[in-house]
């Protein structure tokens, strides 16, 4: 199978969603926690860093190099990234457990792991961080920082001080969107991404990603059963250390996992997308990052309206530098908002959030995968329209205007939140031409690129004090709406943002205490 067919064979319209039979089961709902029922829980400290950098200037850069890597860094990374954060009681015992980044369902369906060797306060090792008793779990003793070297092909993993390893579980996430959950696998470890390399960047940690490597040694070295789990992302964190020592092949692990429900439903295009995407030697991988290139967002000017070759662009303002709000905050306040009401925008405030979400990043490829095309519904200063956001020059190019409420709604697959939110980002990537590029794995850096662009605004909105909202769409009728600007593109993600509405957003309490502040 290929990325294309693969594609067009998940894409929504409104037949395929209208004549759709799937309902969910929720008596095989899976677990939203992985258990290793074998494994002694290794508890992390339960006072949290608050990382109080600004959140808009976490997101402009990292912060000096930090000497070392102890376990209140590594546990900050970890709870801010994949954490359980807050909690809401229902009355009768229920309870909703809500986390540090968002996920399509709230099914959360990735999975965190970390390798350490040079991390003072925790032994060399393999681990499973399990947000649901906030404990990492051993699955191998020792160094095993060469063996991941070698499976991404990159030297320099084999000395920094760890590496955070995200993986996915189809089933957690396809049991209600079925065979489309691979794309959700990698706009939700993207949305994660945001926050843990916003963290690590802020804690001076010099976070690095990796999205080659070859997949069935990384996954056979965490134990994992590739048919149901697999990994999708790495990201080095850390100072240099001693490089890891030589030794001999790993031996296969294999450790006992609660079930994560009494059945699952199997959807073979996941397996087969997934197949077709993986790189399977160390020379493979080199060969397959040889595309290489990079990619940065910059500032602009005040709101006003510009001819420009014929067309008008709406000049943002420059991005605000800082709100007053640290990064750790910004991050235990998150929540998706579930009703946007109209109230508009500045255009400083979308400004900064489309400039926070085209930050460039360390890595192995090049960011900038997808183009930002928006629906502008209520923004000072920026008459209602459609737009595409151009990142080199912070502005914004008119398509077409007039009040596109409704037709964003109905893109949003007839979900209200398309038409009432005060602007409304769609991420669209000609995939053709990146699978050109880098093969079907650039099906996978696609949908990354646009669900780390989209926790990003997620984390600039936050801050900033309005909404954020990740939304599903009619893929073939968002091209059609942006052409013929858009044409020979793809829809990949949307992203919508906007004040909520006063019954919008749940209050929910702290579980956790976060050093420097009063528990709540």
């Amino acid at each position: 199978m290929t990325a294309r067919e693969y594609h067009d064979r998940t894409a929504h319209s409104p037949a395929s969603v209208h004549t759709s039979g799937h309902t969910l089961e929720w008596d095989i709902k899976p677990f939203p926690f992985k258990v290793y029922s074998d494994l002694p829980a290794i508890p992390l400290p339960r006072e949290i860093d608050p990382v109080a950098l600004d959140t808009l200037a976490a997101l402009a850069g990292p912060a000096p190099a930090a000497p070392k890597l102890g376990l209140g860094e590594l546990t900050a990374v970890l709870y801010y990234a994949a954490g359980v954060t807050r909690k809401k009681t229902y009355p009768g015992g229920g309870e909703v457990l809500f986390r540090a980044a968002a996920s399509t369902g709230a099914l959360f369906q990735t999975e965190v792991y970390v390798a350490v060797s040079a991390v003072s306060g925790l032994e060399a090792g393999l681990y499973h961080f399990c947000p649901g008793d906030f404990a990492l779990r051993r699955l191998r003793p020792g160094d095993v920082r060469g063996a991941l070297a070698a499976s991404a092909a990159d030297d320099s993993l084999a000395s920094r001080s760890a590496t955070v390893l995200l993986t996915g579980i189809y089933w957690r996430n396809a049991w209600k969107y079925q065979a489309r959950a691979y794309r959700h696998l990698f706009w939700d470890s993207g949305t994660m991404l945001a926050n843990l390399l916003a963290v690590a960047g802020a804690l001076g940690l010099a976070p690095r990603v990796l999205t080659g490597f070859v997949d069935a040694e990384v996954n056979r070295l965490l134990g994992v059963d590739a048919a149901r789990e697999a990994a999708l992302e790495l990201v080095a964190l850390g100072p240099d250390t001693a490089p890891a020592p030589a030794g001999p092949p790993l031996e296969a692990v294999e450790h006992v996992t609660l079930p994560l429900s009494s059945s699952e439903v199997d959807y073979p295009l996941i397996r087969a997308i997934h197949t077709a995407s993986s790189l399977a030697t160390a020379d493979a991988v080199r060969a397959w990052r040889r595309p290489g290139g990079s990619h940065a967002a910059m500032g602009g000017d005040r709101p006003t309206i510009l001819d420009d070759a014929g067309g008008r662009v709406v000049a943002l303002p420059p991005p605000r530098k800082q709100v007053g709000r640290g990064l750790g905050e910004t991050i235990q306040r998150r929540g998706s908002t579930r009703r946007f009401g109209h109230a508009a925008l500045t255009a400083e405030e979308l400004g900064t959030a489309l400039w926070a979400a085209t930050r460039g990043l360390e890595a192995d490829v090049p960011a900038g995968l997808v183009d930002l095309y928006l629906v502008v519904n209520a923004v000072e200063g920026v008459p209602a329209g459609a737009y595409v956001y151009r990142p080199t020059t912070h502005a914004l190019e008119l398509l077409a205007a007039g009040d596109f409420r409704n037709r964003s709604a109905y893109l949003c697959l007839e979900q209200p939140l398309g038409g009432d939110a005060a602007a409304v980002i769609y991420f669209l990537a000609r995939l053709d031409e990146l699978t050109d590029l880098f093969g079907d794995r650039g099906y996978r850096l696609a949908n990354l690129d646009a669900g780390l662009a989209g926790g990003r605004a997620y984390l600039a909105a936050y801050a900033q004090g309005f909404g954020a909202s990740g939304l599903t769409f009619y893929d073939a009728d968002v091209v059609q709406f942006f052409s013929p600007h858009a044409s020979g593109k793809d829809a990949i993600f949307v992203t919508a943002l906007g004040r909520s509405a006063a019954d919008g957003r749940v209050t929910i309490d702290s579980n956790l205490t976060v050093r420097g502040r009063p528990s709540a």
